[in-house]
């Protein structure tokens, strides 16, 4: 029997009626390149606490299917107000989703459980753990626009948009071996200040966080996407194998 990753979904709107969702590419990458089950987790959070949560659904029997945890990314961006700054006008927001993932993350962790978190995930994951987040990296003088281009092909969005350098001695060098390499970049918001226990484990040009990890156990978040296209990259490829390899080890 192959172990089970729990996908946090999205809500938006699909020909107008609220849709939970999890984008196939993730759902692909790991069930192909981690060799595990995806089971979405509906996002059904609602209210502020994690009391108005579990009225609603047992965390503990989540888990208790899981053997990992796969955060995603998504158009939506974590809502200011969870790192301690005001609401930005107009920022697109999925209260469900924050308020699903924020408790279920902390008890994953809690658990030791891997998890990998992508994108807005490696947000959830540094504010869940008392850090606070960039809201608009690109009206920030000491960064680069780190935003997709508007308006293109799907795949011209995920192209190579600037290199990252691994720090050595921590999870992803153990990954990927030493150095430097190309991935896309597609996301508005960024870490600021690093969440408890939390260790860089690379950076951009510029000097934005790309990658986290925890030292308890396999817990590593990424900024952009490697599930896109996957079997095309070796660094991606390598990623969700070392995820699927974690998430064996709790069978």
């Amino acid at each position: 029997m192959k172990p089970v990753v729990v996908i946090p979904s999205d809500v938006k709107k699909v020909a107008l009626h609220p849709t939970h969702c999890v984008g196939e590419k993730y759902i692909h990458a790991v069930s192909h390149g981690a060799d595990i089950l995806p089971l979405m987790l509906p996002a059904i959070g609602r209210g502020e606490d994690l009391e108005s949560l579990e009225r609603q659904v047992d965390l503990d029997q989540v888990l208790d299917l899981a053997d990992g945890i796969l955060l995603t990314g998504s158009v939506s961006n974590v809502d200011p107000v969870r790192y301690g700054e005001a609401p930005v006008l107009g920022m697109s927001l999925d209260e469900q989703r924050d308020t699903t993932v924020f408790p279920l993350l902390q008890k994953a962790i809690e658990r030791e459980l891997p998890v990998l978190a992508i994108c807005r995930g490696i947000q959830e994951l540094n504010v869940a753990l008392g850090g606070t987040l960039h809201s608009a990296v690109h009206t920030l003088d000491d960064f680069d626009d780190h935003r997709e281009t508007d308006g293109v092909p799907r795949e011209q969005m995920y192209e190579s948009a600037h290199e990252i350098e691994i720090c050595a001695g921590g999870l992803l060098e153990e990954i990927l071996g030493p150095g430097r390499f190309m991935v896309n970049s597609l996301h508005g918001q960024g870490i600021a200040n690093l969440g408890q226990g939390l260790r860089v484990e690379a950076t951009s040009p510029d000097g934005l966080i790309e990658a986290v990890s925890l030292s308890s156990h396999f817990v590593l978040g990424v900024q952009w996407h490697p599930e896109w296209a996957f079997v095309d990259n070796v660094q991606s490829r390598m990623i969700f194998k070392a995820f699927g390899q974690a998430v064996w080890s709790e069978v």
